[in-house]
């Protein structure tokens, strides 16, 4: 799989990632990392991990996702 960014640039670039949004190809240069939180266990008890899940996402679903989001 090429990275889908990369095509529209003109460039041959394999994926490294795919976007968990859109389901496109990314290169590491293309992919954002966003690290969601985890928690465990049942209330009352619910501990957040130190490390979250590492989600790939591309530049503009990072970008549409927070803003619609979070305004």
């Amino acid at each position: 799989m090429k990275c889908y960014d990369c095509m529209e640039e003109s460039k041959d670039t394999d994926a490294t990632s795919v976007c968990i949004i859109c389901g496109k190809g990314l290169c590491a240069e293309h992919t954002k990392v966003l690290e969601l939180p985890v928690s465990v266990g049942m209330p009352p008890n619910v501990k957040r991990l130190p490390k979250g899940f590492p989600r790939h996402m591309c530049n503009y679903c990072l970008e549409n996702t927070i803003v619609d989001g979070f305004d």
